[in-house]
């Protein structure tokens, strides 16, 4: 708990004396980001940098803002924002900025890098979908088309264990022999040099669940030694998450590296009322010497392929293997036995609970917004061959939202100050080409839910500890020394907000609706909301990793 102890230390306020700044939001209550009391302040902003906080009423200033019925707070930190491809189609990060966030941690399972030719023909339908192609294969590659893209927000990634797997062994169910893993730990290496946070895993999908432990400790030592950490979608979040904790833990005292779960839940009605439990385990953790935090977002469902439902067996290699499996009627029968084994209510109402999103091909647009009980129903079939047959149709390329998750499991994490605020959930806007793709509300109003629901109406946290959860315990998680606080020296990534009308506004049924009550939101000082309208600046950077070495490769 020290980071923590240091993060929460008051801030002593400064007075100015009369100098010119760039922007001053005046007269607000100022919330710093460390859990301390609000205060009464200006903040001064000057280039890219916070230069005081304090009475400012006779400095100059280019433009002063008065904000003294808004909360100014650092710039909200998504600990896993999943929009490295989305800011390359669309700069705006339109979802992300208008609900107050200004730096997104990226990089889950399989990172935007490192690619190669393979990786990169696997996903040609997505590319041509969306009007972009890979013209990188490492991480300084793709830093240099971000930087050219120009992006309204900051973003920082790790690499991800499955995709280096992919690179090295494709999507095989083996282990690597030791010239394999040998290059496997050169490829995270590469990263690490180039600006990586850590290393990352993604244990529920292909080809991330093939690794063994031991694989994960490998990379995870190679990561170490550049200063990184470990952050995973742990292998089991229903009723095996006791065993699942248990590889965390090994990891990361076998690695010596700090590591942070991934949207950390208690998924399917058997697990519900475990959270407690679990939130227990990462406090007796910690206090055995083992550096552990993790994140949430505030919603009872979760968002991932259609295809995630199948198991293993039948989602091995690539998207057309995958198909091509499920047409053998042999398949589709043991795909049948074994979700009905696993989840023995799909027929008497657990269909009901997946909801398809969005869907690649325009001709299956006619199942977005159904859920598999509606849409097996319509078509007379069974839900799980239902389920199969649009994952066939669509290439692997559906995307589903599954309520699996309890409010009260939620609640308690979301509570607990160890557990840091992600969305899970890549950039949208209301119109462009994202305005197509129905999606999951968390992307747009998380943080806006957490602080018009949770803490307003609801009063489960103060509006300084969630303010702290969604600043500088993402920030000092990731070792961003220099934002999320509002602190003289520190990047002016700063948002004011209505604590009064803040709240979110997208739905499940029509989640493209930003949320309400942010007027005015800076990224390294620049506005990029202002007056609750996006403006045209893009001031977003790469944060780069503890290892970042200055050697760029494409």
């Amino acid at each position: 708990m020290q980071a923590i102890a240091v993060l929460a230390m008051t801030m002593t306020v400064v007075t100015a004396s009369p100098q010119d700044f760039d922007l001053i939001l005046a007269n607000g209550r100022v919330v710093d980001g460390t859990g301390a009391p609000w205060f009464r302040a200006d903040v001064g902003v000057r280039g890219d940098r916070i230069a005081a906080v304090g009475d400012l009423s006779k400095a100059k200033a280019r433009r002063r803002i008065d904000v003294s019925r808004f909360v100014v707070a650092p710039g909200f930190v998504d600990m896993l924002g999943q929009s490295e491809f989305n800011v390359l189609v669309d700069n705006r990060a339109a979802s992300k900025i208008t609900q107050g966030i200004t730096t997104e941690i990226t990089g889950e399972g399989r990172s935007v890098a490192p690619l190669n030719a393979r990786m990169i023909e696997a996903d040609a339908d997505l590319w041509k979908h969306y009007g972009i192609r890979p013209d990188w294969t490492t991480l300084s590659g793709y830093f240099q088309a971000f930087a050219k893209k120009r992006v309204a927000i900051n973003l920082g990634t790790f690499v991800g264990a499955g995709g280096v797997r992919e690179l090295v062994l494709g999507r095989e169910d083996r282990a690597p022999n030791p010239d394999e893993l040998k290059r496997m730990e050169a490829a995270v290496a590469q990263a690490m040099e180039e600006g990586a946070l850590g290393l990352s895993t993604s244990l529920l999908y292909v080809p991330g669940h093939y690794a063994t432990t031991e694989e994960i400790i490998a990379l995870a030592k190679v990561a170490r030694r550049y200063g990184g950490s470990y952050i995973t979608h742990q292998r089991d979040e229903g009723t095996s998450i006791h065993d699942s904790l248990d590889e965390v833990f090994r990891i990361a005292r076998e690695a010596d590296i700090p590591a942070e779960i991934y949207h950390l839940k208690t998924a399917g009605p058997k697990a519900w009322g475990m959270m407690l439990a679990v939130l227990k385990r990462i406090e007796d953790a910690r206090a055995q010497g083992l550096d552990i935090s993790a994140d949430v977002y505030p919603w009872t469902a979760s968002s991932n392929s259609l295809h995630a439902t199948l198991p293993f067996w039948a989602r091995a290699g690539s998207s057309k293997e995958m198909v091509a499996r499920l047409q053998d009627p042999a398949n589709r029968q043991k795909v049948r036995v074994e979700l009905e084994a696993e989840y023995p209510d799909l027929v008497t109402g657990g269909a009901a609970r997946i909801l398809v999103a969005d869907t690649l091909d325009p001709a299956l647009a006619r199942y977005e917004g159904k859920n598999l009980e509606e849409i097996s129903k319509a078509e007379g079939k069974h839900p799980v061959d239902a389920l199969m047959d649009i994952v066939m149709a669509d290439k692997g390329n559906t995307s589903k939202i599954s309520f699996s998750m309890n409010e009260d499991d939620m609640r308690a994490a979301l509570k607990h100050p160890l557990v840091s605020m992600c969305t899970d959930s890549g950039a949208s806007a209301t119109d462009g080409i994202f305005s197509t793709k129905r999606n999951h509300p968390r992307g747009w109003g998380s943080t806006a839910r957490v602080l018009g629901r949770y803490v307003r109406e609801e009063k489960l946290l103060t509006l300084e500890e969630a303010v702290r959860k969604m600043t500088s315990l993402p920030a000092s998680r990731m070792r961003l020394v220099d934002r999320g606080q509002v602190r003289p020296g520190f990047f002016a990534d700063l948002v004011a907000f209505d604590p009064d009308t803040i709240i979110d506004r997208s739905t499940y049924v029509n989640p493209w609706q930003y949320s309400a009550g942010i007027p005015y939101v800076t990224v390294n000082g620049q506005l990029v909301v202002d007056n609750g309208k996006i403006t045209e600046a893009r001031p977003g950077r790469i944060l780069l990793g503890p290892g970042y070495s200055g050697r760029s490769r494409r």
